[in-house]
């Protein structure tokens, strides 16, 4: 086996998700509502059930979720986790981790997402979300976006086109640093495809000779503090 893993098909990013079992201010058990600038998310259900709230322009809707489902969505869906009873999920996330750089926005009340330094203090975990560090700070920044997300459900299209304005202009200083990112993964992995049938046109046939295979037996952390849940992570080769 070649020495150091290959990035992942297409660049994407994996994870296991076990979606947080505590009640939200709605009522609702679950995650944190929030938002993907340039990043399609899909869901795989191992096990449980629940559903997935999304908000997009054409309104929002509840997916259901149980064993077996395959649901994905685009940038700019607002959505949330629910957990309808020990809800666990694979999650595949484009860019090579690039939502772990900072490509999720929580929908916090609109002053908070105004400020800067308001909005990082509210999302703020201790030790990063570490494993093993205090999960009742994941449940109030939680706790803060659902408020937010209640608000965005009933102020209809005006409210949702000004909140994917304000998390455009909150994540506007990142976006070298992603476009870096997407470069170095999922942007050289599309053009690594083109090299390919580029060679196989030629009928040159080097690069199946260079073919490698990859396993990872574990996750290298358990149970770090995500915003839908505790999460078990693998590395994001890019």
């Amino acid at each position: 086996m070649p020495d150091g893993p290959a990035p992942l098909p297409g660049g994407v990013g994996v994870s296991r998700l076990r979606v947080y079992d505590t009640v939200a201010p709605d009522g609702l058990v679950g995650g944190t509502p929030h938002v993907h600038l340039c990043c399609t998310e899909g869901y795989v259900v191992t096990d449980g059930e629940g559903v997935v709230q999304t908000l997009t322009t054409t309104g929002f809707r509840e997916t259901p979720l149980r064993p077996g489902t395959v649901v994905w969505f685009e940038p700019g869906t607002v959505h949330r986790l629910v957990n309808g009873g020990g809800l666990s999920i694979v999650v595949l996330m484009q860019n090579s981790g690039l939502p772990e750089a900072g490509d999720a926005v929580l929908t916090f009340p609109p002053d908070v997402l105004a400020d800067p330094a308001a909005y990082a203090a509210a999302a703020a975990l201790p030790d990063g979300g570490a494993p093993g560090s205090d999960v009742r700070a994941a449940y109030r920044r939680r706790d803060l976006a659902v408020t937010g997300f209640q608000a965005l459900r009933s102020g209809g299209p005006a409210a949702l086109a000004a909140f994917h304005a304000a998390a455009v202009a909150l994540r506007q200083p990142l976006l070298a640093r992603w476009r870096q990112r997407w470069e170095a993964g999922a942007g050289r992995a599309a053009a690594g495809t083109g090299s390919q049938l580029d060679a196989l046109e030629r009928g040159d046939p080097r690069h199946l000779g260079e073919a490698g295979v990859y396993a990872l037996d574990e996750p290298v952390e358990r149970g770090r503090l995500g915003m839908c849940g505790l999460l078990d992570t693998y590395p994001a080769a890019v």
